[in-house]
Formats: structure tokens, sequence, C-alpha cells
């Protein structure tokens, strides 16, 4: 009976590989007649001997499996291709590795486009998100198609595998930073980006351009921090995003992107204060900035620290000519004094010379105001600036100015 047995079974273990060596034939030929069916469903019917397959069929079958599977089903493709590369670097073979590399440069690419466009055109997030990722793993030193993916996960609200592929990227030291290769186009005297640094030499060397200069982009790792710390506040993890803000700060707390991550972070929380004290600190690290002035500005506006708020405002301007919000800011900080009068004059109605005097206030104040928001008008013109500059004109009896702008104001509202 013994003997039986394992006559059977030697039986069995010679129709299995024989099995494994026709349709692995079956396959190759199918291919090459461009018939994917056919090979698809030779190569399905060993799949389940894979495990077992004979070690001289194991780098051929993996390569056939890539190609069945191909731009149908990626991910199998990927996991045959993969598991191909594996096999014939143990054994130090590579019979099948560089024509199999050319077959996932190819799907690299197919599989590149399609997530673009699903981010680019469809907005379709979640596909996106699958196809980012698969093209990092059939490019994994090319990371910035993991950092597509995680973004495209966020903007799905997919928050937890944006948020590993963000470690990941932490764990891998991401950066983003890439070499922009430019040079000044001689007759237009605009720096333009030449793509490559060999095209830009040429481009150089042809007498078109002049002043090559190589640039690199700014890096990203801050604005993972930062998106790292949203998705842990979108799920209620605030004390996590906050340790791990400040763990990114740690590293380098001279970074004004992470300090800025930070106080964002507090504005998501509604901590005005704490959003203050890091805009302080923004401060120490760069005078200059007319923004982080605005900012706090409007955090003191914000508390009804009326004489700070106008100052830092003030400060802005100084820094940016050209401020317009910071012009209307100032003007709306200046007019915030006037509830206190209207109070006041409604507290003296029977009173006429208090109350005139009061209405005097009224006027300077809307005097001292007006500059400043007809500076904001014409920096950047909104029915916010034509409305506020109206209602002053008509309160100071200026007729003609007001005569002039409301048909705007009108055309504005649509009316």
């Amino acid at each position: 009976m013994k003997k039986q047995i394992l006559a059977l079974s030697l039986g069995l273990m010679t129709i299995g590989v024989l099995a494994q060596k026709n349709e692995l034939k079956v396959a190759e030929k199918a291919l090459k007649k461009n018939d994917i069916a056919t090979a698809r469903t030779a190569i399905q019917s060993i799949e389940s001997m894979e495990s077992s397959m004979e070690d001289k069929y194991k780098a051929k079958y993996y390569f056939l499996k890539g190609q069945v599977y191909g731009k149908t089903d990626v991910n199998k493709a990927v996991e045959a291709y993969n598991s191909l590369f594996d096999y014939e670097k143990a054994t130090k073979k590579s019979r099948y590795t560089p024509l199999a590399k050319t077959k996932v440069m190819e799907l690299t690419q197919f599989v590149s486009q399609k997530a673009v466009t699903a981010y680019n055109e469809t907005k379709d997030y979640k596909t996106a998100t699958e196809n980012f990722y698969l093209t990092y793993q059939l490019s994994p030193t090319d990371t910035s198609f993991l950092y597509n993916a995680a973004v495209s996960a966020s903007l799905q609200k997919d928050y937890d595998t944006s948020l590993k592929y963000y470690n990941k990227l932490q764990e891998l030291g991401y950066t983003g930073i890439t070499m922009q290769y430019m040079a000044t186009n001689k007759e237009t005297g605009a720096q333009e980006n030449l793509g490559g640094k060999t095209q830009r030499d040429l481009m150089v060397k042809s007498g078109d351009y002049e002043a090559p200069q190589d640039v690199p982009t700014a890096s990203r790792q801050s604005d993972i921090v930062k998106n790292i710390g949203y998705i842990l506040i979108a799920q209620g993890k605030t004390d996590e995003a906050i340790v791990a803000i400040k763990k990114a700060r740690e590293n380098d707390p001279k970074d004004l992107n992470l300090l800025l991550n930070e106080a964002q972070l507090y504005i998501q929380l509604k901590d005005m204060e704490k959003f203050g004290t890091l805009m302080e600190e923004a401060i120490q690290l760069d005078p200059e900035n007319p923004t982080l002035f605005f900012n706090l500005g409007v955090v003191n506006q914000n508390e009804g620290k009326k004489e700070e708020a106008i100052g830092y405002y003030k400060k802005a301007i100084e820094l940016d000519p050209e401020y317009g919000d910071a012009y209307m800011n100032l003007a709306v900080a200046i007019l915030s004094g006037e509830q206190a009068i209207v109070d006041e004059m409604n507290e003296n109605l029977s009173n006429f010379k208090k109350y005139d005097e009061l209405q005097g206030k009224q006027k300077e104040l809307y005097k001292e105001a007006l500059p400043f928001l007809e500076k904001a008008d014409s920096i950047k013109r909104s029915e916010d600036t034509v409305k506020s500059l109206l209602n002053i004109y008509d309160i100071l009896r200026m007729e003609d100015k007001a005569d002039a702008l409301r048909p705007i104001y009108k055309k504005m509202r649509g009316m």
C-alpha cells in the first residue's frame, strides 16, 4: 500500500511539472501573437502552483505573469515583476530582468499619466491616490510619486492612508528638492527654466541665453509636517498634531516655514493667543516680512487692542507700501472707535451741545480713516471698499466724490 501511495504522489508531481512547462509555453506563444486572453488563462491555470513552482521555470513564470496582467491589473503585474527581480537577484541571474525593466518603464508611464489625469482633469482623487502610489511602487527611487499619493489621499479625505504615506516620506528623509537649470533669455530678459542641465548649457552656448544658474526648489518638509498636523486635527487628535509639529521644529528651530505652520495650526485650534506669540517669534526671525506684522495686527484687532493693531498695520505698510489689505484693515481699526462715540451720542440726544461735539469727533474719525480706505480702493477695488467710501463721503458731505462713485457701486451690485 505504501508503495502505491508513493507511486501515485510521484505521478502527481510529474503531472504538475509538466503542466507548468506546457502552460508557460502556451502563454509565451499567445503573448507573441498579442493574444492576452489566452495567455492570461494559461498563467491563471498554474497560479495555484506558484509556491511550489520548479526553480527553472520561476523567472519565466514571473515575467509572463507581469505581461498578462499588465495594464489591466497593475497591482498583480507589479507584484510579478518585483518577484522576478528578487528571484533573479537572489540567483545571480538576469535573463529576464533587462526585458522586465523595459516593461516596467512602459507600465510606469501608463500609470503615472492615469494618476495625473485623475488628479488634474477629473478630480478623481481616489484613482489618483491609487495610481500615484502604484507609480511609486514601480519606481521607488522617485519618492515624489509617494508625496503626490499622500496629497491625493488627503484631498479624498482618506486621512489614514494620507498619514501613512506622509510618515513614510519622513522616514525616507524626503525633501522634494529638485534642481532647476535656469538661464536668462537675451531677447526678453526673462529668466527661464530650460529643463535639464545639458539642454540649458546648449542654449547658453547657442548665444540665445546667458547667466546660467542652478536653482534648487524649496523643500517640502515643512509642508509635510503641516499636512500631518492638519490630518491629525481632522481626526480629532489635537495633542498628537501639536507634538508632531513641535518635534519637527526642535530639529530646526529657526525654520520660518515650520514656525508659520505651527502658528497656522493654532488658528485651526482657534487659539489666537498662542498664534500671536508665534507671530512675535516669527518677526524676530524675519523682521522685514510685512505679512507677519499684518497678522499680528489682525490678532490684536480681534482682541480689541486697537492701538496695537494700528501700529502693526502701519509697520506692514511701511515695509510694503502697496499692501492693500493692510490699508483696509487699518481703516477698519481706526473706525472701530466709532461705536463708543455713537453710544455716547445716543445718551445725549437732548443735550445738543454735547451731541454736536460728539458728532464732530465722529467726523474726525472718518477723516482719519479716509485716506487709508482710498488707498486700499486704489490698490484693489472691491464692493467693500466702494461701499465704505460711499458711506464716509455721504457723512462728510463730499457730494462730488459720492456722486462719482455711486454708479460704480450700483454696477458692482448688478443693479
